[in-house]
């Protein structure tokens, strides 16, 4: 076949590789779509714990590629590799859809589990085997596609790597779109968010990708494990490490660079092979951060959204890279080289500062965000709403405030304890629980009296909405029906009012997302126009600031992520010898799973109190560590390691000590830039500098 390995029906191997790749990512993106949720609103965590154990489970997908790596290549090889650690995957994926069931432990069938240790138990093993497995299979299947094409076959290769990364992609759009849909049915005995349902999902295609890759086996080429070039790298450097360090005395003479004390054990070759790695990894140590404000887009940005009107926006994401990285190839580049030199490591210092501007962005949004919040007492105060029970207006005083009532006031602060007035020889002690908001419901009976009610101390989570009504002492034998105080939905509530005489009256709240409202039935209440005698009082107004007004961060992030990222990868590539890019792959993952790291460094160490201050100093710390890196970049000096390689090969032994000179002294060249790419031993770098996903 012009496009397939000749030993195979055309189709054949690409089949199995992409569909297991589709499905698989479907399942890793789809579970961690609405796994911060899941904490929040199933294992009822706060926001901050919630960012924690997020943020610590995405950076153990990224550090355990490296195990991955090392076992495939050292021992298992790359198929039984993926088979044995997907089989892992796949299990983690089945605990976490089985940890959501709230009905195993629900015994009073009041919607939230009574043994919640043994969910979190259940959650954390599944987070950990799916850990293991993402991560370990992350660094295998892109180079087990690689194998099965041949050295002359490199255009097929190619467009296998463009196929593998649109079904990357693809996988991750159709997941972000369709797991919040499954979680939204309600499921169990309670009619709860059905995150069995969005977990199990992914689990389910996770048992295909396993299936269809086994299916596939009598079809691969298979390379035995040959040993794995990171172990070897490590070991370099630890023995010149170690070298150095035994001959620290000045009595020995220096060397010109400190890997060269290596040279006792290791040839020369992969001396310079190591000093070329190193200097890209050297220009790695500011990208964690960059990752840091990324991987929040999953966390912060969620939670951010759950305070707003409309529907969820996580898909903005998917969708903007499939539109970018063409246009950032075909469109923006070009014109922008037309104007001056647009070197990789510029296109990343770019890409870093779109990433902090989306957080500026974020910050604007949750801005006005605070604004439509309540607000709430602190922990040494609480709040009261007085309500007007009775026919006709009153004076009031509470401490040193005096109030005209009429049907309900405002909320007032207090510390702990105030004095109410009610009148002549009517003076009351009210205490308040700290950090709390009540309603006090003045009543007539043979004197005025009062009655103090528990308010509800944050906004309604989901966006639902939450209702009360207070009765007049009048109608104590009125009953109010409804499905559900708490309404998951904007719209409208319809409320049945019915008293022992078989008078019935229908009435009906308009609603938002996230309101609270205390319905009054004073006693003027007569039966026939419910709407004319209930009086409405909103507690809390819903929410107001629509997610559209995310999508601009979610622009600049995506940008970002895309002209970063991308390049990233690109150069990193290009600047390192044809058989240490596994290193390098290895060691761009870890920048993510440091990235990670410093999301919880931050967030615990910073404890800001309001969260737009927390993306202001996350954008901020990024554009310091942007200007470092534009000044890393200006005084790297781009090689061609293919070319230093092939002259290294043809010297004499006593002129390999000129290596050194071989360097490209022009700084911002990019000469072998696309030579590297074409290079026959790097068969998974065409597929790995598109990959944004993986």
């Amino acid at each position: 076949s012009p496009f397939f390995p000749s030993r195979s029906r055309p189709g054949d191997i690409i089949f199995f590789i992409i569909v297991n790749e589709f499905c698989e990512r479907f399942s890793y993106y789809g579970m961690r779509t609405v796994l911060v949720l899941y904490f929040k609103y199933f294992l009822l965590w706060d926001e901050d714990f919630a960012t924690t154990i997020y943020h610590t489970f995405v950076a153990l997908c990224y550090l355990t590629p490296i195990l991955g790596a090392i076992v495939a290549d050292s021992w298992l090889g790359k198929f039984k590799t993926i088979v044995y650690l997907s089989i892992v995957y796949a299990i983690g994926q089945v605990v976490m859809a089985v940890s959501a069931i709230s009905d195993i432990t629900d015994t009073d069938k009041n919607g939230t589990p009574d043994n919640m240790t043994f969910h979190i138990a259940l959650s954390m093993l599944g987070l950990i085997l799916i850990a293991l497995g993402t991560g370990g299979i992350k660094p295998c299947v892109s180079a087990f596609g690689g194998d099965q094409f041949q050295d002359h076959q490199e255009k097929q290769r190619s467009t296998f790597f463009s196929i593998f990364y649109l079904s990357i992609n693809a996988g991750s759009l159709i997941s972000t779109l369709t797991t919040p849909m499954l979680r939204a049915h309600k499921c169990g005995q309670t009619q709860q968010d059905c995150y069995p349902l969005a977990f199990g999902v992914p689990a389910a295609l996770m048992v295909v990708a396993l299936i269809v890759f086994i299916i596939g086996s009598p079809m691969y080429t298979k390379n035995p494990p040959e040993g794995n070039i990171m172990v070897k790298f490590g070991k370099c450097v630890g023995f010149a490490v170690k070298n150095r360090f035994r001959h620290r005395s000045s009595q020995y003479p220096k060397r010109e660079h400190w890997m060269d004390w290596a040279e006792e054990k290791y040839d020369k070759l992969l001396i310079a092979q190591v000093k070329m790695v190193l200097k890209v990894l050297f220009l790695y140590i500011p990208l964690p951060m960059f990752w840091a404000l990324f991987d929040q887009q999953g966390s912060r940005w969620t939670f951010q959204a759950t305070t707003m009107n409309g529907n969820f926006v996580s898909t903005v994401n998917p969708i903007l890279i499939l539109i970018l990285v063409p246009v950032m190839d075909s469109v923006v580049y070009p014109l922008i080289s037309k104007c001056f030199n647009f070197t990789p490591l510029k296109r990343m210092t770019v890409g870093m500062f779109f990433a902090a501007l989306a957080f500026v962005a974020a910050a604007l949004v949750q801005i006005q965000i605070d604004k439509t919040l309540p607000d709430f007492p602190s922990s040494t105060q609480g709040q009261v709403k007085f309500i007007n029970m009775v026919n006709s207006k009153l004076e009031i005083q509470a401490d040193n405030h005096k109030i005209n009532l009429g049907a309900s006031e405002d909320y007032l602060t207090f510390n702990n304890k105030f004095f109410l007035f009610l009148g002549p020889k009517q003076n009351h002690s009210v205490t308040l629980d700290n950090g709390t908001r009540n309603t006090i419901a003045i009543t007539e009976g043979s004197q005025l009296e009062y009655e103090k009610f528990n308010d509800i101390t944050s906004k309604p989570e989901k966006g639902a909405n939450a209702i009360r009504q207070v009765f007049s002492s009048h109608f104590r034998n009125l009953e109010v029906h409804c499905s559900d105080w708490w309404f998951s939905l904007c719209g409208s509530a319809k409320f049945i009012i019915k008293d022992n005489n078989g008078n019935v009256c229908d009435y009906t709240q308009e609603l938002g997302f996230g309101s609270s409202y205390t319905l009054i039935i004073p006693p003027t209440f007569r039966f026939g126009d419910c709407s004319e005698n209930i009086t409405s009082v909103m507690d809390m107004e819903p929410n107001s600031f629509h997610m559209a007004w995310q999508i601009p961060q979610y622009f600049l992030m995506t940008s970002g992520e895309v002209v970063f990222s991308v390049t990233g990868l690109e150069f990193s590539y290009s600047q390192a010898p044809s058989n240490m890019k596994a290193v390098l792959q290895a060691g761009w993952l870890l920048t993510v799973a440091v990235g990670n790291i410093i999301v919880l460094i931050v967030a615990e160490a910073a404890k800001l109190p309001d969260q737009w201050a927390e993306y202001i100093l996350f954008a901020s710390l990024l554009v310091l560590v942007c200007i470092i890196f534009a000044i890393m970049g200006y005084f790297y000096t781009y090689i061609d390691p293919a070319k230093i390689e092939a002259q290294f090969a043809e010297m004499d032994p006593e002129k390999k000590e000129k290596m050194k000179n071989l360097e490209m002294p022009r700084k911002g060249s990019v000469e072998g830039h696309k030579e590297e790419r074409r290079s026959s031993d790097s068969s998974c770098d065409d597929e790995e500098t598109r990959q944004t996903k993986i």
